[in-house]
C-alpha cells in the first residue's frame, strides 16, 4: 500500500504537512497524491470509528444470506437491491456455506427482526437467513474497544 494511503488509513485526520514530514515530500507533491487518490476512487470516505456503546443503543446484526444466482448476473442484481435498504450498513459477497454478509442497524431487536423478516428473507432469489446479533465488540479496523485494565495491585516479592 502507498505509504501516504497507510498514513491516513491509520489516521484520516492527518495534516498534508504532517505527512509529507513523515514521507520526505512537499506538501504539494502530498496534496497532489491525496487529490488523485480521491478522484480515481482509492480513497471513497474519510471516517472517525466510534465506540457506539458509549454513543447510542443501537443493535447490530450479521446476516449470513444464501442466494440464488440469477443467470448471466450472478449475485450483484440481490446484492443491489439488498444495499438499498437503510437499514444495512456493510454487505459483503462470500465464498463458502452462504452468500453474502450483511450487517444491519437497527434501534431495538424487534426492528432488526422485522427488517429481516418482512423485507430481506422476501426478496426474490433470497432462499435463506441466519441472523447473529453483536453483543459486544473487541477489535473493529484494528482499533481496540476494551482495554485491559492494568493490575493496581502493588508487586509483593518475598
Amino acid at each position: 500500500m502507498d505509504e501516504i494511503l497507510e498514513i491516513l488509513v491509520n489516521d484520516a485526520r492527518t495534516s498534508p504537512e504532517e505527512i509529507a514530514v513523515m514521507v520526505g515530500k512537499s506538501r504539494a507533491d502530498v496534496k497532489k497524491s491525496i487529490k488523485a487518490f480521491e478522484d480515481n476512487h482509492t480513497i471513497l470516505k474519510y471516517t472517525t470509528v466510534v465506540n457506539r456503546e458509549k454513543t447510542d443503543s443501537l443493535v447490530h446484526a450479521l446476516i449470513e444470506v444464501t442466494v440464488e444466482p440469477q443467470r448471466g448476473i450472478g449475485y450483484d442484481a440481490v446484492g443491489e437491491r439488498i444495499i438499498n435498504f437503510p437499514e444495512v450498513v456493510t454487505a459483503y459477497l462470500l465464498s463458502g456455506t452462504y452468500d453474502l454478509l450483511v450487517i444491519v442497524e437497527g434501534k431495538d431487536l424487534k426492528e432488526v427482526a422485522s427488517f429481516v423478516s418482512e423485507k430481506l428473507a422476501t426478496l426474490d432469489r433470497v432462499t435463506g437467513t441466519v441472523t447473529h446479533f453483536l453483543l459486544k465488540k473487541y477489535k473493529e479496523h484494528g482499533v481496540v474497544f476494551h482495554e485491559k485494565e492494568k493490575n493496581k495491585r502493588l508487586q509483593v516479592s518475598p
